[in-house]
């Protein structure tokens, strides 16, 4: 089910931060009052697509700062794989460079909790508990605003990568809903038109466009 308009799921993990340190109990609850998040799960360290993602990630963290929201990454690997993959160069597959948190959800829960997990547990005929599926994540977005609520999510199956920009358009689109009251329709973008969320108001939009 989507989390669109719920909490977003708490949670408690390793992660690694600034690209070089592991920190225990990390969470979301820091920002708080204080930022936006994109919170992103990918599936696999040292894998093909998501290098290209997380990386594409970094390379905007300029535009996500500037618009208060924080970047935040997970995937279902250790602490200590995204470690060394962030001390991996670029040229050799890593993501050296990549500074926003990177968490470790090796109980697999908050990908779970979050939907995105590519499979799940059930019981055999033996009675033994199995696996069913891919023990990793699918490529979930999930932009949760300041007060912890999930204000869009979109989820990739595993070899399709996402676009980074279209978080930025949704991220611009839900500050200026917040800032005027407007709605934004299709294909939005920061500086056009929004139109008010009235009859008078939609029809004032399409006779303009």
């Amino acid at each position: 089910m989507s989390l669109v308009g719920k909490k977003a799921p708490i949670f408690s993990a390793p992660a690694v931060i600034n690209g070089e340190e592991i920190v225990e109990g990390f969470s979301l609850d820091q920002y708080i009052g204080k930022k936006d998040v994109v919170f992103f799960f990918y599936p696999k360290d040292f894998t093909f697509v998501c290098p290209t993602e997380i990386l594409a990630f970094q390379e905007k963290l300029g535009e996500f700062e500037k618009r208060g929201v924080a970047v935040v990454a997970a995937s279902c690997d250790t602490e200590e794989s995204h470690l060394a993959w962030l001390m991996t160069p670029k040229n050799q597959g890593g993501i050296e460079g990549v500074t926003y948190p990177v968490v470790a959800d090796t109980a697999k829960t908050i990908a779970h909790n979050y939907g995105v997990l590519a499979g799940d547990w059930n019981y055999n005929e033996e009675g033994n508990l199995t696996f069913e599926g891919a023990p990793i994540a699918y490529r979930g977005t999930f932009l949760i605003d300041k007060e912890g609520t999930v204000r869009q999510e979109t989820i990739n199956d595993l070899p399709l990568g996402r676009n980074i920009d279209e978080m930025i358009r949704l991220v611009d689109a839900l500050h200026h809903v917040e800032k005027y009251g407007e709605v934004c329709p299709a294909n939005w973008e920061e500086g056009k038109e929004a139109m008010k969320a009235t009859k008078d108001g939609v029809a004032d939009y399409l006779s303009k466009n």
